[in-house]
């Protein structure tokens, strides 16, 4: 009975779903490593411009999205294939962006001067340039596309823009150096992460849309030096419970309960986690440790990490093909 049940495992494998990529941007290499996400092997690795950091993907999962931040360009690569298509304005210095559900337009945070420029992903044009604080960085999206909101490093604030009108509506004074922004999945929070602060501001959003910080979430980790508690990346499960925390240096993924605001859990990963990505199942979530030229691979349920594997130069984003 063994080798049938063995043969009719594998008929399974062959015509079932075909394996999520995972997309992990090299900063320091100038790549993007792909991996197969069922058997976590690297299937290639190709050039992606120069110090690709910001990755994402089109809602069908056929175009791959790179910030080249030192090319002042956003590259856009076939999926499939890993071959250059096109190149996006994007001002310079391009770090982090947002694509708008629909696909387009892309929200792209440009450091260098304090622009946030939106971009026809379609018509390759340059939509608006919204002036914002001093060194933006973080980008996230309401889940009703309604806001998107910016995170400026300098001036410490959360800008949240009108995706109609393109006007920022409101601005909500965070911790110091806001790195990233992250709504829950119903809409009624937002998570901006601040680095140099060391903590997570939570901010409740009304049915109108008006923000308010409402708590301040800190972290405390026994033998690690406060300083080397940076909240960078942030991914919140869609379920409400868990939202998942970068910590830096401090070489660990803080786990939030999403409700009470309490740190539950922490668990250790590679060197500098920075960025984070789930599986579209989110059964996994991946992060990307820039000094330790890796990923780990976090058990969800279990809050476990489970593996880690070598990629290119300085892992920075990473971003995994949607179902």
């Amino acid at each position: 009975m063994k080798p049938l049940i063995l043969a009719a495992g594998l008929a399974l494998a062959a015509t079932g779903a075909q394996a999520n990529k995972v997309y992990v941007s090299n900063e320091k290499g100038n790549t993007v490593t792909v991996l197969d996400s069922t058997t976590w092997q690297v299937l290639t690795e190709f050039p992606a411009g120069n110090r690709p950091r910001g990755i994402t993907m089109s809602p069908d999962g056929s175009l791959l999205y790179v910030c080249a931040s030192d090319d002042d360009t956003v590259r856009v690569f076939d999926a499939e294939t890993y071959q250059e298509l096109y190149t996006l304005p994007s001002g310079p210095d391009p770090e982090l962006f947002v694509l708008d559900h629909s696909g387009s337009p892309l929200y792209i945070a440009n450091e260098d001067d304090n622009l946030v420029t939106v971009v026809d992903t379609e018509a390759h044009t340059v939509l608006a340039e919204i002036p914002v604080g001093v060194e933006p960085e973080g980008m996230g999206i309401s889940p009703d596309g309604k806001f998107v909101v910016n995170t400026s490093e300098t001036t410490n604030m959360a800008h949240f823009i009108s995706t109609e009108d393109y006007e920022i509506k409101h601005n909500i004074l965070v911790d110091q150096r806001p790195r990233y922004a992250e709504f829950s999945a119903d809409g009624k929070k937002l998570f901006v992460t601040s680095e140099i602060g060391g903590t997570v501001s939570v901010i409740d959003i009304a049915p109108d849309g008006t923000p308010t910080l409402s708590y301040k979430v800190s972290f405390e980790v026994p033998g690690v030096l406060p300083e080397w508690l940076q909240p960078v990346g942030a991914k919140a499960t869609s379920d409400g419970k868990w939202l998942f925390v970068a910590l830096g240096p401090a070489n660990r993924v803080a786990v939030i309960d999403q409700q009470s605001h309490e740190v539950v859990d922490y668990i250790m990963v590679g060197q500098r986690v920075w960025q984070l990505a789930f599986t579209p199942d989110e059964k996994y979530l991946l992060t990307t440790n820039g000094n330790s030229n890796d990923i780990t691979v976090i058990d969800v349920a279990a809050h476990k990490a489970i593996k880690s594997i070598p990629v290119g130069q300085q892992p920075w984003g990473v971003v995994v093909a949607p179902d």
